[in-house]
């Protein structure tokens, strides 16, 4: 089950043979991975079609159209029809996977079995390039069923992630705030990548909060959740409707303007000002949104936006914006990521806790600083990344380490975990020596790898491992 606002991969295959080859021997080993599919719990739909024409492509498509497949394995049974494969590949709307069958025997001749798979995968790799068409092709793409469904499930993260950026659009209000050039993020970049992004004034989102009412039902219910989840973590129960009418306030307008695209993330601007107009800081209610699948990057920062949209969707969780932001304990290869509050509850812990935001009372007042989450990450393993825009281009760089149990300091506001990378020194100066900037992306889990191959192998850009 897919977190809301977040894609659903509906998988298909469709099996391709060459037309000197018997068909049947696609058509018999297709059975044979479907099955082995279903067996490890991948839910797939075969394509009845067995291509070995232009004629079958267009059968098939209609096929994989009306099952609303959005992400497809093309398996090559036998040597398969370099041109028609190709002609499926780029006409399909969604990601697309090339795989290929291994002899299940020494002793098969050409008429009894033996179906030339991984010659015909050469030849339809050059055929994908000569007709311009993104194709995975997984770094094993030839073997028997049993060992093809662990591609195939590695193709469903690495598929969440395509759908899951390029239907998204990004809402923004206001400019960054003063000094912080880092998070600037020029929008050509992004378009080329597929994102949509509205940009929004600061006027704006105070004119959309104030047109909710605090008597609104579903500002109520908002604020009765707001309370079952945080329990005695309430230190301001009345603030509560308050807060609540900005989550409202969001989520009907990312509604409302969704318009082509499937899913709405923000980057918003956080502070200063908005603390004095709202009359509270929005820390919480980000967290609340990430958990309901609508990551919030801090500091108008949008390519921390998509690397959380992309992180979440290889995890099929939720995802947060950290700072890089302090050594610990002498230890080389441990670090403090912290911020002042957009971490999800189900990223902690136990139950979190708002308070007044310790750095921002002193500017703005205690009055107006009430509303950041506090509360310490949970240990385990996690999944880290950015990605910038630069000169006209993307940079990236992806990386995993693990949250700690070591004790985070008590004078840390806000949300905060030990964080353990092998090689941490070395990471933090090639991070900064390319350009990028003190925020990270993270999720909980192992999961870089399908959403570093989903930019590189897939999309073409290149991505910084640390």
């Amino acid at each position: 089950m897919s977190m809301p606002n977040s894609p659903e991969v509906k998988l298909a295959i469709c099996g391709v043979s060459r037309d000197c080859f018997p068909a049947e021997i696609t058509q018999r080993r297709m059975k044979v991975l479907v099955s082995a599919c279903q067996q490890a719990g991948l839910d797939v739909f075969a394509c009845k079609t067995t291509v070995e024409s232009e004629t079958h492509v267009r059968q098939a498509l209609d096929e994989l159209h009306a099952a609303k497949a959005n992400a497809l394995v093309i398996y090559l049974g036998n040597f398969g029809p370099e041109g028609p494969l190709s002609i499926l590949a780029r006409k399909f709307h969604g990601p697309v996977m090339a795989v290929a069958a291994a002899e299940e025997s020494k002793d098969t001749s050409l008429v009894d079995g033996r179906g030339d798979a991984l010659c015909g995968l050469l030849n339809a790799s050059y055929n994908f390039r000569l007709r311009k068409c993104n194709v995975y092709i997984p770094q094993y793409p030839v073997g028997l069923p049993r060992e093809l469904v662990a591609c195939i499930a590695h193709f469903r993260g690495l598929a969440r992630v395509l759908l899951g950026v390029k239907a998204l659009k990004i809402f923004t209000f206001g400019p960054r705030p003063q000094d912080f050039y880092a998070c600037n993020a020029p929008i050509k970049p992004l378009y080329d990548l597929g994102v949509e992004v509205m940009e929004n004034s600061e006027l704006d989102l105070l004119q959309l909060f104030q047109a909710v009412d605090e008597g609104d039902r579903d500002v109520q219910a908002a604020a009765r959740d707001m309370e079952a989840e945080l329990g005695e973590g309430v230190n301001y129960p009345d603030l509560l409707p308050r807060l609540a009418r900005l989550e409202v306030a969001l989520k009907r307008f990312a509604a409302d303007n969704l318009g082509t695209r499937q899913f709405g993330i923000f980057a918003d601007k956080c502070w200063p000002a908005f603390e004095k107009a709202f009359g509270f800081t929005p820390c919480y209610v980000n967290s609340r949104l990430a958990a309901q699948g609508m990551p919030v990057a801090c500091e108008v920062d949008c390519g921390s936006a998509v690397t959380m949209r992309a992180l979440s969707a290889a995890s099929n969780g939720v995802a947060t914006c950290l700072d890089w932001n302090n050594n610990y304990g002498g230890d080389d290869n441990k670090c403090i990521l912290f911020h002042c509050g957009p971490v999800p509850q189900a990223m902690m812990t136990a139950k979190g806790r708002i308070t007044d935001h310790a750095i921002l009372a002193n500017s703005v007042g205690k009055g107006c600083a009430y509303g950041c989450n506090v509360g310490r990450i949970a240990p385990g393993p996690m999944s880290f990344g950015n990605l910038i825009t630069e000169d006209g281009r993307l940079k990236f760089y992806l990386g995993e380490g693990r949250f700690t149990t070591d004790p985070v300091p008590d004078d840390f506001f806000g949300c905060a975990g030990v964080a353990e990378f092998p090689d941490l020194q070395e990471s933090l100066m090639r991070i900064g020596y390319a350009g990028h900037r003190h925020h990270t992306a993270v999720t909980m889990g192992s999961v870089a790898a399908p959403v570093r191959e989903a930019f590189e192998k897939y999309l073409g850009y290149e991505v910084m491992p640390v």
